[in-house]
Formats: structure tokens, sequence, C-alpha cells
């Protein structure tokens, strides 16, 4: 047996899954957690396999506020599915118990682990292929978004501090223009100019927010489709996996995220500038399906979805110019000029966006009146 799988036995004994170990491989996927796959024989001969992930302390500070987050959210999710949405859309992995009654367990080598639940016949997505994956993916955030609505926001603590905080990272970029550490700066002229001549709109959710015009809920913060579990063969959702970035925040962000990821074809780093653009059918979708699922959101919510899938961009495109600058220390990168390719790839899709902006607006008001939403739109 190799020595990844001795590990993996050893962290499986700590949880309560019946049956056998048969066998475990690490799963190469993900920027932050170790995964593991393992399969485990029960008495009836059948077998079942079950996911073990180590939390990163590096990103997550304090890993035990992450399992308390994860917990109370699972729990109280797979509670409301069952007693009131009976939406399939709606569910999340289930995390396994540990000895003592805890939902996670501390490695021998140190770390803290959890288990979930295997989901068999689902995949996942990096890229948005049509609109029906589109729609699926943005119903079961809303879903997500709609079932821990009524979680108060007290109750689930900040995992990473100012993690969506516009204004903080529009500030640090500033910072690091003026040290310019890796004689960086020269050489990305045009992509500062175009953020400073957007800083007017960097403050605009949070400044809602702190005016009381956009409440606080407990959001998602990480609405990429490969975050949706689909069902092979119908292309359905099945659920919201990922729930470490589970924290107070704006649906807004959640939305803004989702938008960023699907609308445009290209890669996240494509190089080719002209590949990046707006699939308005793709928001449409995104729209739809959001606004399907998610009966919670306010007027001004609703107002501002057009708008958050640009500010969310800048965001992105801002954080990436940032590491990019200071040389390249929080994301991976696998060559030269990595950060800046990807910023540029996230500013070309602010313009593009920007382009769209009263198309989108126009649909979310249709759309809105359509579902009979508000009465105060517009």
């Amino acid at each position: 047996m190799i020595e990844n799988e001795n590990h993996i036995e050893e962290i499986a004994n700590e949880f309560a899954i019946a049956g056998e170990f048969i066998s475990g491989e690490e799963v190469d996927s993900g920027h932050i957690n170790s995964t593991y796959v393992a399969s485990f024989k029960k008495s009836d001969g059948r077998v079942g396999r079950y996911i073990f992930q180590r939390i990163n302390e590096n990103v997550f500070k304090e890993p035990l506020v992450v399992m308390r987050n994860v917990e109370m959210v699972t729990r109280h999710i797979n509670w409301k599915v069952m007693r009131v949405k009976r939406d399939q859309g709606g569910q999340t992995l289930n995390l396994y118990p540990a000895r003592g009654g805890r939902f996670y367990a501390t490695g021998d080598g140190g770390g803290i682990w959890r288990c979930y639940n295997f989901i068999e016949g689902c995949k996942t997505y990096d890229i948005v292929e049509n609109t029906r994956q589109a729609y699926q993916a943005a119903h079961a955030f809303g879903a997500f978004q709609d079932l821990v609505c009524d979680i108060p926001v007290e109750d689930i603590k900040e995992t990473i501090p100012d993690f969506h905080n516009t204004p903080k990272r529009y500030a640090r970029l500033m910072e690091v223009i003026k040290e310019d550490p890796k004689g960086r700066v020269a050489s990305a002229q045009k992509e500062i100019e175009f953020i400073k001549e957007r800083q007017g709109i960097v403050s605009k959710l949070i400044d809602l927010k702190e005016a009381g015009v956009l409440p606080e809920r407990i959001t998602h913060n990480d609405t990429k489709i490969n975050n949706v579990m689909m069902d092979v063969e119908s292309d359905e959702a099945v659920c919201v996996i990922d729930l470490d970035t589970v924290m107070p925040g704006l649906s807004l962000y959640d939305f803004g995220d989702m938008v960023r990821t699907a609308v445009s074809p290209a890669a996240e780093d494509e190089v080719d500038l002209s590949k990046v653009d707006m699939r308005m059918p793709m928001f449409e979708a995104l729209a739809e399906g959001y606004m399907d699922a998610c009966d919670c959101l306010c007027d001004a919510e609703i107002e501002n979805l057009a708008f958050a899938g640009k500010l969310i961009s800048l965001e992105i495109g801002i954080r990436f110019l940032t590491d990019h600058l200071e040389g390249d220390v929080y994301f991976k990168t696998h060559r030269e000029n990595h950060n800046l390719d990807r910023a540029r790839t996230q500013l070309k899709l602010v313009e593009k966006l920007e382009e769209h902006e009263p198309e989108m607006e126009s649909f979310i008001k249709r759309l809105a009146k359509a579902r009979s939403y508000h009465q105060t739109l517009p």
C-alpha cells in the first residue's frame, strides 16, 4: 500500500465510516485544501466512496471556525431541504462525525480534517458550456442563498477578513504601485490607468450596505460553476460545494462572481484578449436561475444585479494585478507574467460588461416585473 493510502486509512479511522478500507487517492483539483477520495467495502459487498479533506491553515487561519461555520450551514440547509423546500438543488454535502461526536479530526501530522459523502453520478465543470448549465448553477446558488437567509448573520464568523472589500483591495493596489517592490509598475501602466478611471465605483456596494440599503447576509463567496455538482446525465444541479468561504457578505458578491466566471468563453488567464466576450444569453440564464430560486432578494439587490458582475470582475483584476506587482506571492503562477495576464483578462471583461450594462439592466427590470418580485422598481 502506498504512503498516501496509509495516511488516508489512518485519517479515515478517525471517522464513523462503515466497512473495510480498500483504496484511496489524492484528487488533483482545487487550489486551497488537500483532498482525497477513499473507497470502503461494506458488509453487504457494496463499495462506498468518501471524501477526506484537510483545511489549508495558511489560507484559513482559524480552521475550527471554518468547521463551525460549515457544520452550522450544512445542518441548517439539510434540515430546511427536508422539512420545507424539498428541493434537490438546495442540498449540500453531508459531514460525517469523528470520534467524540465532532465533525472534524486532527491528523497525526497535524491539521484539521473532515469527511464528506461522495456523490455518485455527478461532475463539475470549469467553464460554462451552455445556458442550461448557467441556469442550473445560478439556481443552485440562488437556492443556497434562500436557504441560509434566516440564519442570523452574527452566528457565522468571518473566515477571511475583508474578502470582498473592494475599496481596501483598491487601496492596497495603490500602496503597491507606490512601493513598486519588483520594478513591474512601468510595464502595467495601461492596466493601472484603467483601474484608476473606475475608482468611483469601487465602494458602491459597501456604501449601500453601510447606509442600510443592502442587507448583510450569509453568502457563499466562491460562486464559480465548478462549485456546483451537476448530474452527469441530466446536467441538473445537485448541490453546492466548497463552503469554507461561507461568511457574512452581500448576495451581490455571489451573483457578481457567477457573472464574472460564466459570461465569457475565455479562460481566466487567456492571453488573446479578443476571445474575452460578454455572452448576453449566459447572463440572462444566470439572472433567471438565481431569481427563480432566491425569493429573499430586496429591491436594492435586484437593482444592482447588472452592476455586480462588473464590480467583482474589477475587484479580481485588482487582486491579480496587485499580486503581479508584489512578485506573485498569493496566486499560483505557471508562467512569466501569469498574474498580469489574468488581470488583463478581468479588466477586458469589465470593459465588455460596461458595453452591455444598459442591456443587462433592462433585462433585470423586465425579469423582476414578469415575476412580480417588487413594486418599487422604476
